[in-house]
């Protein structure tokens, strides 16, 4: 499972103009499912993800936690995060999940976040969404569920 996490002022999905999601202050997060994910590992990806401490505090130190700074969440579906670009100049997809078995993890994912944080908003699962952010920093965190 991989999550590339950008802490953000605002960000917003659209699906066909209409918006489906808006936040302000806290977290978008691009998520991609394997084929061999399970719901333990992503429970140790939300529970990594939102003790994060990458809000400055006072003193301008990356101290704080989307929590303490009552933080929003807007979490998207993102399976090219399973791009493999070894060979030719085409991507491959294999090591994605298949859509069913992405979509339950997905909604799993979302369902923990909401039993935390109190503003979790989402994209549509396999819709063409048009994602717009103003990145806070830049501060962009990719977690990848091989190397936690």
């Amino acid at each position: 499972m991989r999550f590339v996490i950008q802490r953000v002022r605002e960000s917003e999905v659209k699906v066909d103009g209409e918006v489906l999601g808006r936040i302000g202050r806290g977290f978008m997060v691009l998520i991609g499912v394997c084929g061999s994910d399970t719901k333990e590992i992503a429970d140790k990806m939300v529970r990594k993800m939102l003790g994060l401490r990458i809000f400055e505090d006072e003193q301008g130190k990356t101290n704080l936690s989307l929590e303490t700074v009552g933080g929003e969440l807007l979490l998207i579906s993102q399976f090219t995060l399973y791009a493999n670009c070894k060979k030719g100049n085409r991507p491959s997809f294999i090591e994605a999940g298949a859509p069913d078995m992405a979509e339950e993890m997905y909604e799993y994912i979302i369902e923990k976040c909401k039993e935390q944080v109190p503003t979790v908003e989402r994209g549509r699962f396999g819709a063409d969404m048009k994602v717009s952010l103003v990145n806070d920093g830049p501060f962009t965190i990719i977690l990848d569920s091989d190397t936690l």
